[in-house]
Parts: structure tokens; C-alpha cells; sequence
């Protein structure tokens, strides 16, 4: 929590009628009915708490005391002791203006085809920029920035109270200046003092062969710009791959389950197949089994950051025939009898060279 009397730009030894003006002074300032801009309002709360803490001698004594806490003063903590004595409450000094940009991830759809092999992409992004107006200072053009009066362009103040351990001191940044040491005093317009602003800008990206979903591309230095002008962060691209209506990716392979009719797996065919390549003829050898793969070596994917493509793998599925007129059925129950495969009609004895005949030989030798 904030020290009340940073809040309110006075010194711990104000009088009543000092602390009171600069209350004044600020509920003016951020008071909801004047300044419309919702980013006040918890400003205006923190002051009106600070007021009503250090208008009240006795709650402002308390304060002093240690605000009702056995650790410290408000906002001073068992944390801050240990800081105190253990090296984090040191002096910092000002933070600088001018900082590097935070990274930003973006995530963009490609389909399979585009991953197995690569593509170059637009990309639209909505970011920060250096401010055009101010050069990216924050500044109006002839102005300078002032140092600050309540931290004396430190960017930090120091606070005194009393604990269980005695007094300590610890530093806080300076709330008047935001821990920068001084302030804008006439901000830019356009980018109220922060040196960016935000913009759409087009990127230009290639996306290698390979990617997969998740796979992530990092473009350095086309993040966010920082505030104050500061270098921009990386630019993060992420990868999220639509899924093909037929074809799956396993690795840098793809397959595809293909159907052929029973009598082309019976007798052999040649076939056209669709893969991301176009249309290739594939020979289907006689007797093939559902479930054998056919497999075209590097129609598959680009390997990612290396040489080749995998494998295209044709998953056979065949056929068997649901619907068959009778002329039909009578000529497999022909094929049927010659193959020896199945009983034939009004027979009760087993054929001699039948799948039922070979079990029996099997037990009976």
C-alpha cells in the first residue's frame, strides 16, 4: 500500500492546514464528476484515504505508530524489515524512461498443405510504435521534463517508522513521479507522454515446411516497441494447423485410407490416388489384404530445418459387396465352388479340399 503522505505530496511533518490544501489541490484534479478518465478513479480513491487518515489526529498518529500493524507503518510490513536489513530496501535510483518493448504472440491458421510445404504468409498486427508526433520522447516538441520536487529526482523515497525491531528505513519509489526521478511537464498529445502509440502494420514471414501445430517462429525485434522509443521486444508466431478432410500427419508422414472394390483386389488395378502432390497412379498387386499399406516413398512432409520429405502411406481398405442380383450371386457361388470356399447349396457333405475339410484333417492325422 502506498504511504499516505507520498500520496498526497506532502512531508511526514505537514500541518493539518498543508495536508488539507493538497487534498484539496487533488480531489480537483481527479475527482470522477471533473476528470471523466476511469484510470483516475483509484487515484482518487487512494487519495481520499490518505486524507481521511492524516485529517484525523488520532488515525494519523496510529499511522505514525505503525497504522495499527506491530510490524511498521502502513503499507510496512514484516517484508519490508527484512528488506530493510537484509539489502532489498537499497537505493535503486530513478528507473529510466526509456525501456525495452514486451515480446507479443500471435497465432495464425494454416491448412496441411502449407505446413508440409511451407508458404509465405501476410501477417496483420495490431501493436505498439514509436510515437511520429514527439519522436517518441512523450514530450511536446520544445519542452523538457522537470525534476521531481517530493523525491528531488531520486525516484524513490525513504520512509522511517517504528517495529518491533526499532526503527528502520526502507525506500519506496516515488508515487509523484512514478519512480522516474522527474516529470513530463507538457506530455504529447498523441501518446500522453508514454513515446508509442498503437498501430496495424503488415509483416511480411516465410513459414518453413514442417510446422506443426504449436510450433512456434520467433521474429526478433518486431514485437512491441517500448516505452519512451525503446528497442521493441520479439514477435512471436505461432502455428495452428487445420486439419485435411482425409489425410492425417503422423510425424513427417501422411496417410490415407483408400477403398478398393473386392474383384480389383482379387485381380490387381491400377488406381489414381489423391496426395498433396496431385493425382498418382498406384498399382494395386492381385490378392492384395485389407489393411496392407502401399507406401510412396517422400510424398510426406518437409522435414523442418532439414532435407527430404517423408513418406505417403496408402492404407487399403477392401470392399466386400452388400447388394447383388442374381446373376451376380450366382456367379460367386460359382467362383465360390472352384475356389473350394464355401458349402454349396443343398450339399451336406464337406467339399474335399474345403476350409472345413483341412481342420478335420488336422485332428484326425
Amino acid at each position: 500500500m502506498a504511504d499516505h503522505y507520498i500520496t498526497l505530496g506532502v512531508a511526514r511533518e505537514a500541518s493539518a492546514d498543508e495536508i488539507k490544501r493538497a487534498y484539496r489541490k487533488l480531489a480537483r484534479e481527479l475527482h470522477p464528476d471533473v476528470n471523466p478518465d476511469t484510470t483516475t478513479h483509484d487515484k482518487f480513491k487512494e487519495v481520499t484515504e490518505a486524507y481521511e487518515t492524516l485529517s484525523d489526529p488520532q488515525k494519523r498518529q496510529r499511522y505514525d505508530m505503525g497504522g495499527g500493524s506491530s510490524f511498521g507503518s502502513a503499507g510496512f510490513g514484516f517484508g519490508d524489515v527484512m528488506d530493510a536489513f537484509f539489502g532489498g530496501g537499497g537505493s535503486r535510483g530513478p528507473k529510466p524512461r526509456v525501456r525495452r518493448g514486451q515480446d507479443a504472440l500471435i497465432r495464425v491458421e494454416i491448412d496441411l498443405h502449407d505446413a508440409v510445404f511451407g508458404v509465405d504468409h501476410e501477417l496483420q498486427v495490431d501493436t505498439a510504435v514509436g510515437c511520429e508526433k514527439c519522436d517518441a520522447t512523450g514530450r511536446k516538441a520544445g519542452t523538457s521534463t522537470k525534476t521531481c520536487e517530493i523525491c528531488r529526482g531520486r525516484g524513490e523515497v525513504q520512509q522511517v517508522a517504528k517495529s518491533f525491531l526499532g526503527q528502520v528505513m526502507t525506500s519506496r519509489p516515488c508515487n509523484s513521479c512514478q519512480g522516474y526521478g522527474s516529470t513530463i511537464i507538457s506530455p504529447c498529445v498523441e501518446c500522453a507522454g508514454d513515446g508509442r502509440v498503437r498501430s496495424r502494420r503488415t509483416i511480411d514471414i516465410h513459414i518453413p515446411a514442417g510446422v506443426e501445430t504449436g510450433s512456434r517462429l520467433r521474429l526478433d525485434g518486431r514485437g512491441e516497441v517500448g516505452p519512451g522509443g525503446g528497442p521493441a521486444g520479439d514477435l512471436y508466431v505461432e502455428m495452428v494447423v487445420i486439419p485435411h478432410p482425409s489425410i492425417v500427419r503422423e510425424g513427417d508422414n501422411l496417410h490415407l485410407p483408400f477403398s478398393i472394390p473386392m474383384t480389383a483386389a482379387a485381380l490387381g488395378a491400377t488406381v489414381e490416388v489423391e496426395t498433396l502432390d496431385g493425382m498418382e497412379e498406384v498399382d494395386i498387386k492381385p490378392g492384395i489384404q485389407s489393411g496392407e499399406q502401399i507406401i510412396l516413398r517422400g510424398l510426406g512432409v518437409g522435414r523442418l530445418r532439414q532435407n527430404g520429405r517423408g513418406d505417403f502411406v496408402v492404407h487399403v481398405e477392401v470392399l466386400t459387396p452388400s447388394k447383388l442380383d442374381a446373376e451376380q450371386v450366382e456367379l460367386l457361388r460359382t467362383l465360390a465352388q472352384k475356389r473350394a470356399e464355401v458349402m454349396p447349396a443343398g450339399e451336406h457333405e464337406p467339399l474335399e479340399h474345403g476350409f472345413m475339410s483341412k481342420i478335420k484333417d488336422a485332428f484326425t492325422r
